[in-house]
């Protein structure tokens, strides 16, 4: 049978402390709040998900559409056709603008796909880029027997292979 004993009383040094236990973590979010309150200072505030940033342009495309004057028309419908903008231009921000609250995610996901087909496209161009240099600046590169189509004579073509 074993006895029970009370626990010894933990001397001054074994005491735990009365510091905070997430100090490091508190110091790093503090550290990351001056430093995104240096960057707001310094270059703006961020720009906010793909859903607000259309919105933002429908606003201002709505707003610089309802104040052009009317080219076609002329003097002759003036604050008729004026009228007529601005009514299309509300209808069309009203019928958008309920796509852009339901669905902010589409728009954010639309953008990254932009953003990697840009980047496909940026690599495919580099990658020829660098063949047609690279063919350009071989001297040598023109008096290969191997660029010249056997078939075709003695003329200065050469064969494109297209695959």
């Amino acid at each position: 049978m074993s006895e029970e004993r009370p626990a010894p009383h933990p001397s001054e040094d074994e005491r735990p402390r009365a510091t905070d236990a997430d100090a490091w973590a508190t110091a790093c979010a503090e550290d990351l709040a001056a430093e995104q309150a240096r960057r707001r200072d310094r270059h703006g505030p961020p720009p906010g998900s793909a859903a607000e940033e259309l919105k933002k342009l429908v606003d201002t495309v709505a707003d610089k559409l309802s104040g052009l004057p009317s080219p076609l028309l002329g003097g002759l419908a003036g604050p008729a056709a004026q009228q007529m903008v601005r009514q299309v231009v509300q209808q069309a921000k009203a019928a958008v603008e309920p796509v852009i609250d339901r669905n902010p995610d589409v728009f954010d996901h639309l953008a990254a796909a932009g953003s990697e087909l840009l980047a496909a496209y940026r690599s495919a161009v580099q990658a020829q880029e660098h063949r047609w240099t690279a063919r350009s600046a071989d001297p040598a590169g023109d008096d290969r027997p191997d660029r010249r189509d056997p078939g075709e004579g003695t003329g200065p073509g050469e064969r494109i292979d297209l695959d």
